[in-house]
């Protein structure tokens, strides 16, 4: 598919290693999201979460990664009527907690603006990282509403006190201020996005998938969890992947000095 002149609002790919390519596909409003953005993004990560992936890279076409809602739809959410405000906001939670436990790893790469819903997204992925040039804000009390939607994961990336902060004030920070609060975990500059994002991937291509799909469960489902049940979880989850042929081929290739060759099984 040829992307600069495709109108689709979310384009996604796979690779044939695996790793699927989503790309936020409405530059002309620095990918604002809307009612269609929002079902695209719906559909893509239903699908995604269907495949057998070994990873899933988070992008927005043009100079932004993404600036939030689209200011025009809300105003017609607006009139329409309670219920639709309602389904509105619920398919745009469910768009984000969607992305938030894909059973794969996620990773964001994030240029120019990433305001409101877009720091949503990149909160729900499990690696961030930035072009020097990135820009975030909470900023949905600027224009009347709150947070709600998007407030359960960046509590989980930052902690409550930096939400507190910046859902409050709708005040804007630099990338140099959201790698210190944790919600990016590495800065490069703009043109090497696209090169660290591979070096993170040949590093989680590296890992049996089995045991990354685990880690990824033990860690939401620790999020929401007593401490002993938690634990209990974690140890069967540590039992269901000693027993794989992955285990064995690990601890084989690590006593042979080799690269382990695994196979998901």
């Amino acid at each position: 598919m040829d992307e600069s002149t495709s109108v689709d609002p979310v384009l996604w790919s796979v690779d044939d290693r695996g790793v699927a390519h989503v790309i936020l596909n409405r530059p002309e409003v620095s990918n604002a999201y809307n009612g269609d953005l929002i079902a695209s993004l719906l559909e893509a990560f239903d699908e995604l979460g269907r495949r057998p992936l070994r990873a899933a890279v988070i992008t927005g076409r043009g100079r932004n990664f993404q600036a939030g809602a689209d200011v025009n739809w809300l105003d017609a959410i607006r009139r329409s009527s309670p219920a639709g405000n309602l389904r509105a906001s619920r398919m745009t939670a469910r768009a984000i907690q969607r992305l938030n436990v894909l059973p794969i790893p996620t990773v964001a790469l994030v240029q120019g603006a990433c305001f409101g819903g877009g720091t949503g997204i990149i909160s729900a992925c499990d690696i961030v990282i930035a072009a020097d040039n990135a820009t975030f804000s909470i900023a949905e009390v600027r224009i009347g509403v709150a947070a709600t939607i998007i407030i359960p994961q960046p509590n989980d990336a930052i902690g409550v006190r930096q939400v507190r902060r910046y859902a409050l004030t709708g005040e804007r920070f630099d990338v140099k201020e959201a790698y210190r609060i944790g919600l990016v975990n590495e800065v490069v500059p703009a043109a090497d996005l696209m090169a660290r994002a591979e070096t993170i991937l040949k590093h989680i291509l590296a890992n049996a998938p089995i045991a990354l799909k685990f880690s990824l469960q033990a860690v939401n489902k620790g999020l929401e969890t007593a401490q002993s049940e938690g634990l209990a979880l974690e140890a069967s989850y540590f039992g269901i992947c000693a027993a794989t042929e992955d285990k064995k081929e690990g601890t084989s290739a690590f006593l042979e000095k080799r690269a382990p060759k695994f196979r998901g099984r």
